[in-house]
């Protein structure tokens, strides 16, 4: 068993047997919470995490414990459902097995075996947590989630990554500049039967076409008056592995008739030699252009084309997820707050606020950047707009002393001018207002909303629902 108690919800209209219930599980050390109905249950499954729930089937309803079990495995699926029932109801019981209930008791009830019963659904309900948190880590150091962002746009990315990884077929991956093309190619070959081969990226862009050829494919010595000896190319360091041919829609025309040959026959040719040597390596390719409008252009193969995409993988701009820019900021200042070693305390909303709403059109990368940026100008610890570049809405600051002199004069005349438009709202409205405007500068985290308008996360819930927001 885990140091820390386990956490454990007692469903049960009955007081008395549900304090029973409690005392003895009590005896394990558990963290123990009642409810008395299936209103008040579904209230406290939103608000915290349980371990174990046990929970009686017959309580308003017939089949109010099954209706607990979908709710609660709909929310967290690592928590065990131990359901009670009496002897009346046991086909009820083995229909919550069915549905994914750990295990289920008769009443009466014996004490010992509860206890016996509920330890088990602990330690597999935290085996089943651990095993979750441990994927979630690989996930996010492979790049499959956490760094890539949660929005519905890269969820269907991020599923359709998992389909091909296990794979060897070639996938050409579409974005703008700083998506992070190469990020997502090292995700596939880390998630793939290859991942303990090499992973070999190539800017094909970057190179003339003979240096290109050799850096590809290798050479021969003698092979032109610089190689003074025999070279390995990329795809023969890559065997057995990957290749990641990055800016493919830049590759020179010759060269592209040689990779369509590595394509066809799995085999190169160094330059210079007339000997083929067998490959076995994936590869994978990305490009920033429109490659069908290259082909219309006579720049690129259509049969080359055809070959590279067996599945295409398109990454959408930032702008289009910007549900993804609070996930991708705070991994950012975590990563360069303890690159930098210093201790940020977190970020305001105002900064929040202009960051969600910025266009982004470096993408990624851009993010990146401004977030190194921010922990390397910031001074006290928390984020705010005069850590923020000029180009996306910081704005410089005055020393304090300074700062303090001009707040004298011209503050209190701004927070007047502000102030002036809410007179006459009634007080719903201008809550509400509040409310909205604070929930979009952290991007609808009701957690942090209600820690800055200074309200328990109930409350901000049920003002949302009143106020239909």
């Amino acid at each position: 068993m885990s140091e820390s108690p386990l956490s454990i919800l007692v469903i049960d209209d009955d007081e008395n047997h549900a304090d029973v219930v409690v005392a003895s599980l009590e005896k394990l050390g558990a963290d123990c919470v009642i409810a008395h109905s299936q209103s008040d249950a579904f209230v406290k499954i939103q608000s915290r995490y349980f371990d174990v729930i046990i929970t009686d089937l017959m309580l308003e309803h017939q089949d109010s414990g099954i209706e607990i079990l979908k709710a609660v495995k709909q929310v967290s699926e690592e928590t065990e459902i131990i359901v009670v029932t009496g002897h009346n109801s046991v086909k009820v019981a083995v229909e919550a097995m069915r549905q994914g209930a750990f295990n289920y008791l008769q009443k009466p009830l014996d004490l010992q075996q509860l206890r016996t019963i509920t330890e088990r659904a602990g330690e597999s309900s935290r085996l089943r947590r651990i095993n979750r948190e441990l994927t979630q880590r690989l996930d996010e150091k492979f790049g499959f989630t956490g760094v890539l962002g949660n929005s519905p746009e890269m969820l269907a990315v991020i599923e359709r990554l998992k389909r091909v990884a296990t794979t060897d077929a070639t996938v050409l991956i579409q974005g703008e500049t700083g998506t992070g093309k190469e990020l997502f190619a090292q995700s596939i070959h880390q998630n793939s039967p290859r991942k303990n081969k090499p992973f070999v990226a190539l800017n094909c862009g970057a190179l003339s076409e003979h240096i290109l050829e050799s850096e590809l494919f290798g050479h021969i010595k003698g092979a032109f008056t610089d190689a003074s000896s025999d070279r390995l190319g990329k795809f023969e360091y890559a065997h057995g592995g990957t290749i990641f041919l990055d800016e493919v829609g830049d590759m020179p025309m010759p060269t592209q008739i040689k990779l369509l040959r590595v394509l066809e026959n799995s085999e190169v040719t160094r330059v210079g030699s007339n000997a083929t040597i067998k490959i076995n390596v994936r590869i994978l390719s990305a490009t920033n252009r429109n490659l069908e409008e290259a082909i219309i252009s006579g720049t690129f193969r259509q049969d080359l084309y055809h070959r590279l995409k067996v599945v295409t993988i398109r990454i959408p701009p930032l702008r289009d997820r910007s549900m993804d820019i609070p996930v991708l900021l705070d991994h950012f200042l975590k990563q360069f707050a303890k690159r930098y070693g210093k201790t940020i305390k977190g970020i305001t909303s105002a900064a929040r606020k202009i960051l969600f709403n910025f266009d982004w059109p470096g993408n990624v990368r851009q993010l990146r950047n401004v977030a190194e940026s921010m922990i390397v100008v910031d001074y006290d610890g928390l984020i705010d707009q005069d850590d923020l570049p000029e180009e996306i809405g910081g704005i410089l600051t005055l020393p304090h002393s300074v700062e303090a002199s001009a707040a004298d004069k011209t503050g209190s005349i701004d927070t007047l001018r502000g102030l002036r438009e809410l007179v006459g709202k009634p007080l719903t409205e201008i809550e509400r207002f509040f409310i909205v405007e604070t929930l979009q500068s952290v991007a609808g985290n009701r957690e942090e909303a209600a820690q800055i308008l200074g309200i328990g996360e109930r409350t901000l819930y049920r003002k949302i629902k009143e106020y239909e927001i």
